[in-house]
């Protein structure tokens, strides 16, 4: 079974020394834990999702059929195009699908539990306001990739109807159901990583690693670099698609780099040095100060063996020698 994370606590302490630092087998011992739980939560909602599975299959084919696909015995399009029929090849194949859906929903749906085993293990060893940041970056980073995600889904049916405008005439389109559902778990990925790009940069700012000046001075490579990502990214290639997913990255962007001049600039406040390289000096305030009264400072009192002078004899010879 399962130790807690409160009994785990209490025998690492007996293993901790003063600083807090554990052994090697302890930690091991701790990440083969939070493994365990995280997987156990995933395979969990992969049967709970599994036995839902027909529901998010329709739910994942739904802007493919509605873009490019025919119901109720309609063979062509509004454009007169011929439909484009969803196909599921082989014997083994509607099993194959049913297991990688069930298990996509449980890596996506139990994402809160094992992005806090993640953060269980890792926070013990970092400090309180990395702790801070990490929290932030997590809470923040789950409705961007979200985001992103939903974007891709809401531009699946243009990307499905340009892509198959190159179909010949009078040629029917077989989409592998497998097929199409790789390349939506691929546009969902992407798009939702493309959108943490903007966050990662606000936690290298705020970690002291990125300022908000050299960041400026980016904006036009990353403006292109954010426009050629897309034009790979998005798989047709059209300028519409791909304006979609660089606008927002872009406007996200400069959201981050606002965000990042605000930081700084409070930082600057604290602290004029705060934004200085390792080997950049900081500026001397070579301004003379006022000095202020002078206290008067007495002398001190002579010893009684020098108040003859200063000198004493000692067998016919003076102290100083």
């Amino acid at each position: 079974m399962l130790k807690s994370a409160r009994k785990q606590e209490k025998q690492g302490k007996q293993g901790k020394d003063a600083e807090g630092r554990m052994p090697l087998v302890e930690h091991l011992r701790e990440l083969r834990n939070r493994l365990l739980k995280s997987v156990l939560a995933i395979l969990v909602i992969t049967v709970v999702a599994a036995l839902y599975y027909k529901n998010l299959i329709d739910f994942m084919l739904k802007p493919m059929l509605d873009s490019v696909g025919c119901t109720n015995g309609v063979v062509s399009q509004r454009n007169g195009r011929p439909c484009a029929d969803m196909t599921v090849n082989g014997l083994i194949a509607p099993f194959s699908i049913a297991l990688k859906v069930s298990l996509t929903a449980g890596v996506v749906l139990s994402a809160p539990v094992w992005l806090y085993q993640l953060w269980a293990f890792v926070a013990p060893g970092l400090h309180n306001h990395e702790k801070r940041y990490a929290v932030g970056f997590v809470a923040v980073g789950a409705p961007l990739f979200a985001a992103g995600g939903v974007l891709a889904y809401k531009l699946l049916p243009q990307t499905a109807t340009i892509l198959l405008e190159f179909t010949p005439d009078n040629a029917r389109n077989l989409l592998p159901v497998d097929d199409y559902l790789d390349l939506v778990t691929r546009m969902v990925i992407v798009f939702g990583l493309a959108f943490e790009l903007p966050l990662l940069l606000i936690l290298l700012n705020f970690t002291g690693v990125l300022t908000a000046k050299r960041l400026a001075s980016w904006w036009r490579a990353m403006v292109l670099g954010i426009t050629i990502f897309a034009a790979f990214a998005t798989p047709t290639g059209d300028p519409l698609t791909m304006i979609s997913l660089a606008a927002p990255i872009v406007a996200l962007y400069f959201i981050a780099l606002g965000i990042c001049l605000v930081n700084d600039r409070r930082r600057r406040r604290g602290n004029p040095d705060a934004l200085l390289d390792d080997d950049e000096a900081s500026e001397l305030d070579l301004t003379p100060a006022p000095i202020g009264e002078m206290e008067p400072v007495h002398a001190p009192t002579a010893l009684p063996e020098q108040a003859d002078g200063g000198r004493r004899q000692i067998n016919g010879y003076d102290d100083a020698t």
